[in-house]
């Protein structure tokens, strides 16, 4: 039997409760059912799909067809569970009507329960113009990679009186505006437990510090695939990145080597076709 499908009040629900929430980026069919299998509360269809998956440097390449194109194949692998579309650079940034049309396209086309975006203050038109649509809106505060530019690098934020309170009223005015959760990354624990005990809605961290609602990770990362780099707040859980160049090597050698494919892995003939076969080519 399939699993029930959280909604936004079960997600309120849970921190009004203290129950953690969990979730995990997914950028494909079968990871996606890897995560519904192990009973993942949500899933996000990152743009860091543009480093996972595509190799970029950054999120900023990644582009609105790509996105649709991997939360359609992420649908399709978890039917049961709440699936969120992160918007890409420029997909919302340009006008308000652009980005209610662009997160309007994530539940279209590739059926999410709603989308997410990065930024603080600047960014409350759209998120308000996207909730009166009736859509859901997850905000995105702290090191936001699509400004990372901006920000100097992916680089913790919010490590000074200053920045931590700008941080603390971004958080007020994205609730203010409609937002139902909102994502905190790469700040410091203390900062992100502000905002949690002052917003009613849940706040959820990647690199925050565990006093959160609940906790996201990098699929890839969780999993020891990306080997690029790896943040502080990354803890690797397995190593198949090793694992898979292991299988990978195993596979040449026996090749090179004449022990693959061998008899187990081929397929026989009906009894008597090959004689008669023969039999024609002579």
């Amino acid at each position: 039997m399939d699993k029930k499908k959280l909604t936004r009040w079960d997600l309120q629900q849970m921190k009004d409760s203290g129950e953690k929430a969990v979730w995990i980026t997914a950028y494909d069919y079968w990871n996606a059912s890897f995560a519904e299998k192990a009973g993942m509360d949500m899933i996000l269809v990152g743009d860091s799909l543009g480093m996972c998956v595509y190799g970029y440097e950054g999120t900023v390449p990644v582009t609105m067809d790509q996105c649709i194109c991997h939360c359609e194949a992420v649908r399709r692998g978890a039917k049961s569970t709440f699936i969120i579309g992160d918007m890409p650079f420029l997909s919302y940034q340009v006008s308000v009507e652009n980005a209610v049309l662009n997160a309007g396209r994530f539940h279209k086309e590739a059926g999410v329960d709603a989308i997410k975006l990065e930024g603080g203050k600047r960014v409350c038109p759209q998120i308000r113009a996207i909730c009166d649509g009736g859509m859901l809106v997850m905000g995105h505060i702290g090191l936001t990679p699509q400004s990372s530019g901006q920000l100097g690098g992916f680089k913790a934020q919010g490590r000074t009186a200053r920045a931590a309170y700008e941080l603390i009223e971004d958080a007020k005015a994205i609730q203010e505006a409609g937002a139902f959760a909102l994502l905190v990354e790469a700040v410091p624990p203390e900062v992100c437990d502000i905002i949690r005990t002052t917003l009613t809605i849940p706040v959820y961290s990647i690199g925050a510090g565990i006093d959160a609602d609940g906790q996201l990770m990098i699929s890839s990362d969780v999993a020891g695939v990306f080997q690029a780099f790896t943040p502080k707040f990354v803890k690797k859980y397995e190593n198949l990145a090793e694992k898979t160049i292991q299988a990978f090597s195993a596979y040449k050698e026996d090749v090179k080597q004449g022990r693959f494919p061998a008899p187990e892995h081929t397929y026989k003939m009906v009894e008597g076709e090959l004689e008669k076969l023969q039999t024609k080519l002579n």
